[in-house]
C-alpha cells in the first residue's frame, strides 16, 4: 500500500508540474520540495516558460570569536539573482562543522527590523531557517534576506569552547557542507528498502545536481549527515559483493573500499561504525545511520535490504540520505556560501626552570591573526606585553604569568619556575652489617631529593631517594650522597661508609638423648656471649628432654654480630622385647614399640635392621634388640624345634634315629608317632627323646610316618610327617 501511495503522489506531482509549466525535478517520495530545484527553472507566475538562472551567494566573515559573546556570522553578503526573479521561499543557515549542541545557537537579532521574515532555530540540526512571516506569502525578496542574514548572530555559552565553526548559508533545504562543497538532504520514507532508496536517490536532482545515496569520507561529513540531519536512514555503503569488504557503491566514490575488517577502517577513508558493528550476521549487507538512542549518536550499523519489518522498531528504516555534488560534468553551483569563526587560543611553551633566580623568556603561539597578550593574573590585571615572546624581569621565586590570544576567557597560565639549591645532605655514617647482604642507607635534605653514587664526583646515580638499599655487600664499601632539587644540584657529596663484619661461625647439630637420661649440648665456639633458648648463658647446657634448642652466639664489640645455632635433640627409647614368633627354623623378634634406630640379632654378634631371621639352628636360642647409639639392650631366649623330614636307621652313624631338636627344653613335651593307618607306633618324652624305626624291636618298613608334638596345655599341638628310608 505504501508503494502504491508513493506512486500516486509521484504521478500527481508530475501532472501538476506539467500543468503549471514547471521544469523542476523532484525527490520522489518527499512531499515537501526544496526551493529552486533545477539549474534552469521556470517563472512560477507566468504560464509561458522561460529560463531563469539560479542565484549566486557570496559572503565574507572569517572572524575571531570569544566564547560567551555574540557575533554576526557575516561581515557582508551578496545575493546576485536573475532580474526576472526578486525573491525566494527560504534561506537556511547551519552550523555545518564543529557544532556543539546545547551550547551554541544562531538567531536573528533585531527581528523588528525584518518584519517580512520569521526565524526558526532547530537545535538538533544546528540550523536556522529564515522564512516568510506573512501568511499566504511564500516568497521574500532577496534584499530582505540579505539584510536579515547580516543580522544573524552566533553565541556559544561554554567557557571551554575551542576550535572553528563553519556556517553554511544556502537557498534550499539541503544541508550544505563547505569542506566538500556538497549538499545533503534527508528524505523520510518509512520502511523503504535500501535498493529502493538507492534508485529514488539516483532519480532525484537538486538545482541540476544528480542525487545518490550519501557517501562519507570525513568526520565532518559524518557529523553533518549522522547528527545534524533531520532524520536517519540509508547511506550508500554495502558489502554485498564480498562479505566483510565494505565499499561505497553510489555516486562518484562508487567502488571505494572504506572498511575491511577493523572498526577504525583499513583504508584512509572514514568509517564510523557503532560499537560491535558491523556484526556480519546473515545478509546484513547495507549501511544505515543508527537511530538516535541506539549506541553512538550518528554512527552506522549494517542491516539487511529491508531492515526490521516491525513497525516502530529501532532498526526499521525511516528514510534515506541523498547527497548532491561531485558527479562528473556537473556545474559548480553557487546557491550556497559559507563563513567561519575561529575561537582564538594561545599555546604557551613551558620555560625551563632556573636555580635560585633569573629572567625568563616566555613564548607562545596563537591562532592565525590573533594578538598574543601577556598578563599577571587570570582575569583582568595588567597587560605586561604583546607578541609571541615576553622577557620577564629577574625573579627569585616561582611566578605564574598568563597569556591569551584576545579572549580573556581563554587565558592560560605559564609558570616560570625558580628552584632553590638544597643544603648538603645529612647522613648517618658509618653503617655496619654482620655478614654478606644489603644495607639501608639514610639521608635527609632540606628540600628536593638525595641521589646515591659510588664516587665522590661524576658517575651515574645508583638510586634517588631518602632510603637507599644497597646491593648485597661482602666487604667494606663507601657510597656518596648528593642533594638536588629539580635540577639544582649541591655538588658537595657526603661519604657514607659501610662496614661488613663476619659473624661467628656456627653449625647446626643433632644429638641423641637416651630415654630417662640427660645430655650436654655445646655452642661449639668459645670467647663469645651466649643465650640459650632455655635461658642458660654458658657455652654449654644440659637438657633432659627431646626438642630443638637454639643458642645466640654473639661476638664481642664493636662487631656484636650474632649467629644462631640450633641443636636438635632426639630422644631414643630403651628397647624391650614383646614376643618372638618361631616358624620352623625362622623367627621374628617383635619389640614392644618398633623404632628405626633399633637393630636385631639371634647370636649377639651380628646385628641387622630387619627383625626377621631364617635357618636358625634348633634348640634354645637368644634374641637381642639394641639401640644403635648405645641407649640399651634387650635379651630374651626362645626355642627352635626342628622336625627331621627323614631318617635312615642303617647304623652308619648318620641320621640313624629320628628326634625333635629343641624338645629337651620342654620337660612336659610328648611326641606320638603313627603309621599311615593311624596305628600308634612310638611315644617320645623327656625320658626317651629318639625313635630307632622299630616297633617292639622289630624294624618297620620304609614308609611315611606321622607325628604329633604336645609341649604343654598352653601351646598348640604340632603335627607333621617324615619318611623312614632303608
Amino acid at each position: 500500500m505504501k508503494n502504491i501511495n508513493l506512486a500516486i503522489i509521484t504521478a500527481l506531482y508530475f501532472i501538476l508540474s506539467s500543468n503549471h509549466s514547471l521544469a523542476s525535478e523532484t525527490n520522489k517520495g518527499f512531499n515537501k520540495l526544496p526551493a529552486l530545484t533545477a539549474k534552469s527553472y521556470l517563472k512560477k507566475n507566468n504560464r509561458k516558460s522561460f529560463a531563469i538562472d539560479p542565484p549566486k551567494l557570496t559572503a565574507q566573515g572569517d572572524q575571531l570569536y570569544c566564547p560567551q559573546t555574540s557575533i554576526k556570522i557575516v561581515t557582508d553578503i551578496t545575493i546576485n539573482h536573475d532580474p526576472a526573479e526578486n525573491g525566494t521561499q527560504a534561506v537556511y543557515i547551519q552550523i555545518s562543522s564543529g557544532y556543539s549542541a546545547g551550547f551554541e545557537r544562531l538567531e536573528l537579532s533585531n527581528p523588528l527590523l525584518h518584519p517580512s521574515i520569521t526565524a526558526n532555530w532547530d537545535a538538533s540540526t544546528g540550523k536556522l531557517s529564515l522564512l516568510s512571516s506573512t501568511i499566504g506569502v511564500n516568497e521574500v525578496s532577496y534584499d530582505d534576506f540579505t539584510a536579515a542574514i547580516k543580522d544573524v548572530t552566533f553565541t556559544n555559552s561554554s567557557a571551554t569552547a575551542s576550535g572553528t565553526r563553519t556556517f553554511s548559508i544556502t537557498i534550499g533545504q539541503a544541508n550544505y557542507l563547505p569542506s566538500t562543497g556538497h549538499y545533503y538532504l534527508y528524505i523520510p520514507n518509512i520502511g523503504v528498502t535500501w535498493t529502493n532508496a538507492k534508485d529514488l536517490a539516483a532519480s532525484s536532482t537538486y538545482y541540476g545536481l544528480k542525487g545518490y545515496l550519501a557517501t562519507i569520507l570525513s568526520a565532518d561529513e559524518a557529523k553533518l549527515v549522522g547528527e545534524q540531519a533531520s532524520g536517519t536512514g540509508w547511506i550508500g555503503g554495502s558489502d554485498a559483493e564480498t562479505e566483510g569488504v565494505w565499499k561505497w557503491v553510489t555516486g562518484p566514490e562508487a567502488g571505494t573500499i572504506f572498511w575491511n575488517g577493523t572498526q577504525n577502517g583499513s583504508t584512509p577513508n572514514f568509517a564510523f561504525w557503532n560499537s560491535g558493528e558491523p556484526n556480519q550476521q546473515g545478509n546484513e549487507d547495507y549501511a544505515h545511520i543508527t537511530q538516535p538512542g541506539v549506541g553512538i549518536k550518528g554512527s552506522w550499523n549494517d542491516l539487511s535490504n529491508t531492515g526490521s519489518l516491525i513497525p516502530g522498531d529501532s532498526y526499521q528504516p525511516k528514510g534515506y540520505i541523498v547527497e548532491y555534488g561531485g558527479m562528473p560534468g556537473e556545474p559548480a553551483l553557487e546557491i550556497a556560501t559559507s563563513t567561519k569563526i575561529t575561537i582564538p587560543s594561545a599555546s604557551p611553551n613551558t620555560p625551563r626552570p632556573v636555580c635560585n633566580s633569573g629572567s625568563f623568556t616566555l613564548t607562545a603561539s596563537g591562532t592565525a591573526g590573533a594578538l598574543i597578550r601577556w598578563y599577571d593574573v587570570q582575569i583582568g590585571g595588567s597587560l605586561l606585553a604583546t607578541g609571541e615572546t615576553f622577557n620577564t624581569a629577574i625573579i627569585n621565586s616561582t611566578t605564574t604569568y598568563y597569556v591569551d590570544a584576545g579572549c580573556e576567557i581563554n587565558r592560560k597560565p605559564v609558570t616560570a619556575t625558580v628552584n632553590a639549591t638544597p643544603d648538603i645532605p645529612v647522613v648517618t655514617t658509618p653503617v655496619s652489617r654482620c655478614g654478606t647482604g644489603s644495607v639501608t642507607l639514610e639521608a635527609s635534605t632540606n628540600i628536593g631529593s638525595t641521589s646515591w653514587f659510588t664516587s665522590p664526583a661524576g658517575g651515574t646515580a645508583l638510586y634517588t631517594g631518602t632510603n637507599f638499599v644497597t646491593p648485597p655487600l661482602s666487604s667494606n664499601t663507601t657510597y656518596y650522597a648528593e642533594a638536588s632539587n629539580s635540577g639544582c644540584v649541591n655538588n658537595t657529596r657526603i661519604a657514607v661508609n659501610v662496614l661488613i663484619y663476619t659473624p661467628p661461625a656456627v653449625m647446626d647439630e643433632s644429638e641423641i638423648l637416651c630415654e630417662s637420661q640427660s645430655i650436654t649440648i655445646d655452642a661449639g665456639i668459645s670467647g663469645m656471649t651466649y643465650l640459650w633458648s632455655n635461658g642458660d648463658t654458658t657455652q654449654s647446657t644440659t637438657v633432659a628432654a627431646a626438642g630443638v634448642y637454639s643458642v645466640e652466639v654473639t661476638s664481642p664489640e664493636p662487631e656484636s654480630c650474632t649467629s644462631i645455632k640450633k641443636v636438635t635433640v632426639f630422644e631414643h627409647s630403651v628397647p624391650k622385647i614383646d614376643r618372638i614368633e618361631v616358624d620352623g627354623t625362622s623367627a621374628v623378634i617383635y619389640p614392644v614399640k618398633a623404632q628405626d634406630y633399633f637393630e636385631y640379632s639371634v647370636d649377639g654378634i651380628y646385628f641387622q635392621d630387619s627383625n626377621s631371621f631364617h635357618d636358625i639352628p634348633g634348640g634354645l636360642q637368644t634374641a637381642y634388640i639394641r639401640e644403635k647409639n648405645g641407649c640399651g639392650l634387650a635379651v630374651k631366649q626362645f626355642v627352635v624345634l626342628v622336625f627331621p623330614s627323614f631318617f635312615t636307621p642303617n647304623n652308619d652313624s648318620h641320621n640313624d634315629v629320628w628326634e625333635v631338636t629343641g624338645m629337651e627344653n620342654y620337660p612336659q613335651a610328648q611326641v606320638t608317632i603313627f603309621d599311615r593307618y593311624g596305628k600308634l607306633i612310638a611315644e617320645l618324652s623327656h625320658y626317651k627323646m629318639t625313635w630307632d624305626g622299630t616297633f617292639n624291636q622289630i624294624p618297620l618298613p620304609a614308609s611315611d610316618y606321622w607325628y604329633a608334638l604336645k609341649i604343654d596345655n598352653s601351646m598348640p599341638v604340632f603335627r607333621g610327617h617324615f619318611t623312614l628310608k632303608r
